[in-house]
C-alpha cells in the first residue's frame, strides 16, 4: 500500500491555509532527523476527536512524523514569523524550535493546527539549536492536559517522542518533541510582526484570516469594513478577559506573559515556567527568569490588558482611517477588558462559594476569604474542598461541629456572613453545594507530582508517575481511589521553587 493511502487510512486529512498568506509570515522549513525515536506518551482521546486511528497513529511509521522523520501527506511544514514584548521590550522573534505541519480536518468539521515543538533550527532560532529536553515536553503535556480537564480553553498535547538525541542545557539531558494541536498559532505578536513590516496590505490580509477562522460570526452578522475590525478587537478582548479570569479562579501562573504567548484564539499557549498556586500567595512567582514579579499571579489580569493594548495598537490602521479617531474606538475598546475580567471572575468565585444571584455584599465576602487564605497560607485549591465537603457535614448554620472546628476566630467570622449570604438566596443548600463541586476540582496539577514525574522520567526513563498524573488530570473533579495521592503531597515545596522555560 502506498504510503499517502495509509497516511490517509491512519486518519491524516491536513490542509495549509496559513500558506495562502503572503510569505513574510512564514518560511517553509523541513523538520530535522532525530536517530531513535520513542513514543513516550500518547494522548487517544485527543487523537479520537482529531480523526485518527488510535492503532494505526502508534506504529513505527506515524511515530516518526511525531519525531520529525517523515512529513505526512498532505502536510507543507513551515516556521511562523511573530514578534513580541517580551517583559516590556519588543523583539523580533518566530518559531525558534517549532514547525506547523498544517491544519488537521477532524470527522465534526472543527480545524486545528498540528506543530511539532522541538524539531530543530529554523530562520529564527537566533543562537538556539531548535530542539527541546524531554523535561519541559513533558511539563505541557500535563499543564495543558490539566487546563483542558478543568475546562479551560488550551492548546493540546497530542504526543510526545524521546527523540534519541542529547540536548544541553545547563547539563546534557534527553531530548524530545512535542506535538501540539491548536487552534492557530496566531497570537498578538503575529500582528506586531504585521505592523512592524508597516504594509497595510499585509496587516489588512492577517486579520480577514483571522477573522474568518476564529470569528466569522462576525462576517455572518454582515459586519464589514472599520465596523468588522472593530468587532474583531472587541472579541478578542472578551475572550482574554474571559480566560484570564479563569486562571485566577483556579490559581494558575502563566510565567512568561509575552505578547508572543497570547494567542488571538483565547487558548491557553506556550507552557514553559508556569504553575499551579499550592498555598495562596497573591505575588507568587515561580519562573526562574521573572526576578521583578512582572508576571506574578495577581499581576495576570493588568498584564492582560496590557497585552491587548499592544494588540489594539496594531489595529489601529484598520479602525478608522484617521489615527485619532482611531486611538479613540480603541481605547473605548480597552476600557471594557476590566469590567469583562471582573464580571468573568465574580461569576466563577461565587460559583466556587457555592453564591447564586447578586447581592452587593458578594465583592467584599470573596475579597475576605481571599484575604484569610493569604493570612493563613492555607492551601488555595484545597480551601473550597474543604469549605465545600465540611457545609455538607453540618447544618447549614456553622453552630454544630464541622465546618467550624480548628477554625480561626477570622475564619469562623468569616463561615458566619459566607452561610448568612446562602440563606439568602432562593437556592436550596444542596444546590450551592452542586455549584461548588463543579467550580473546585479536587486536584489540580501539583508542583511536587509535576516535578517528581519530570524527574523519573528524563532520570530514570520510569514514566509511571507521569501517566497516572495525566490520567487523573483528564477529570480532576472526580477522583479514582488510584488517583488519590496526587490530592495532597508528602512535603510542601520550598518558598525557593522555581520553574524554567526549557528553551
Amino acid at each position: 500500500m502506498k504510503q499517502i493511502e495509509r497516511d490517509k487510512q491512519a486518519g491524516w486529512r491536513l490542509q495549509n491555509s496559513y500558506a495562502d498568506l503572503p510569505a513574510i509570515f512564514y518560511t517553509r522549513q523541513l523538520p530535522t532527523q532525530t536517530p531513535q525515536p520513542e513514543l513516550v506518551a500518547f494522548n487517544e482521546s485527543l487523537a479520537e476527536q482529531l480523526g485518527f486511528d488510535t492503532y494505526s497513529m502508534q506504529q513505527a511509521e506515524q511515530i516518526a512524523v511525531f519525531a520529525g522523520n517523515r512529513v505526512p501527506h498532505g502536510s507543507e511544514p513551515l516556521a511562523e514569523a511573530y514578534a513580541a514584548h517580551q517583559f516590556g521590550h519588543f523583539n523580533i522573534l518566530g518559531d525558534g524550535r517549532a514547525l506547523l505541519l498544517g491544519e488537521q480536518q477532524t470527522p465534526a468539521g472543527e480545524q486545528f493546527d498540528i506543530q511539532l515543538k522541538g524539531s530543530g533550527r529554523t530562520p529564527y532560532s537566533r543562537q538556539g539549536d531548535g530542539k527541546a529536553a524531554i523535561g519541559p515536553m513533558l511539563r505541557e503535556y500535563l499543564l495543558s492536559e490539566a487546563m483542558h480537564g478543568l475546562g479551560i480553553a488550551t492548546t493540546r498535547s497530542l504526543a510526545v517522542v524521546k527523540t534519541g538525541d542529547v540536548v544541553y542545557r545547563e547539563k546534557p539531558l534527553p531530548g524530545a518533541i512535542l506535538t501540539r494541536v491548536a487552534a492557530s498559532h496566531i497570537r498578538v505578536g503575529t500582528f506586531q510582526w504585521a505592523a512592524y513590516k508597516g504594509e497595510h496590505e499585509l496587516l489588512q490580509q492577517l486579520a480577514d484570516y483571522t477573522i474568518n477562522r476564529h470569528f466569522s460570526y462576525i462576517l455572518e452578522d454582515g459586519k464589514t469594513g472599520e465596523e468588522k475590525y472593530m468587532q474583531f478587537l472587541q472579541q478578542t478582548i472578551k475572550r482574554q478577559a474571559e480566560l484570564i479570569a479563569q486562571w485566577q479562579a483556579f490559581g494558575f501562573i502563566h510565567g512568561v506573559m509575552n505578547t508572543d504567548n497570547m494567542a488571538i484564539s483565547g487558548e491557553t499557549i506556550d507552557y514553559g515556567p508556569c504553575a499551579f498556586l499550592d498555598v495562596y500567595k497573591p505575588d507568587a512567582v515561580f519562573s526562574s527568569i521573572d526576578s521583578q514579579g512582572r508576571y506574578a499571579y495577581q499581576n495576570q489580569p493588568q498584564i492582560g490588558g496590557w497585552n491587548l493594548a499592544r494588540f489594539a495598537e496594531t489595529l489601529l490602521p484598520l479602525l478608522h482611517k484617521e489615527e485619532d479617531a482611531a486611538v479613540e474606538l480603541a481605547q473605548a475598546a480597552l476600557y471594557q477588558y476590566s469590567d469583562l475580567f471582573h464580571e468573568a471572575w465574580m461569576r466563577l468565585m461565587k460559583g466556587k462559594l457555592g453564591l447564586f444571584g447578586e447581592y452587593k455584599e458578594d465583592v467584599s465576602l470573596v475579597q475576605e476569604w481571599l484575604d484569610l487564605l493569604a493570612s493563613e497560607k492555607a492551601d488555595y485549591t484545597l480551601a473550597f474542598v474543604h469549605l465545600q465537603q465540611a457545609e455538607m457535614q453540618c447544618d447549614g448554620s456553622g453552630s454544630e461541629g464541622g465546618i467550624v472546628d480548628h477554625s480561626s476566630s477570622q475564619r469562623i467570622e468569616w463561615i458566619k456572613k459566607w452561610e448568612k449570604r446562602l440563606q439568602k438566596q432562593e437556592g436550596t443548600t444542596a444546590q450551592a453545594l452542586d455549584l461548588m463541586a463543579k467550580h473546585n476540582p479536587l486536584l489540580i496539577a501539583r508542583n511536587y507530582w509535576v516535578e517528581e514525574a519530570l524527574y523519573r522520567a528524563s532520570a530514570d526513563g520510569d514514566y509511571s508517575i507521569f501517566k497516572n498524573l495525566a490520567e487523573a488530570l483528564r477529570n480532576p473533579f472526580e477522583v479514582k481511589a488510584e488517583h488519590v495521592m496526587f490530592k495532597n503531597v508528602p512535603q510542601a515545596m520550598p518558598e525557593t521553587y522555581r520553574t524554567f522555560c526549557g528553551t
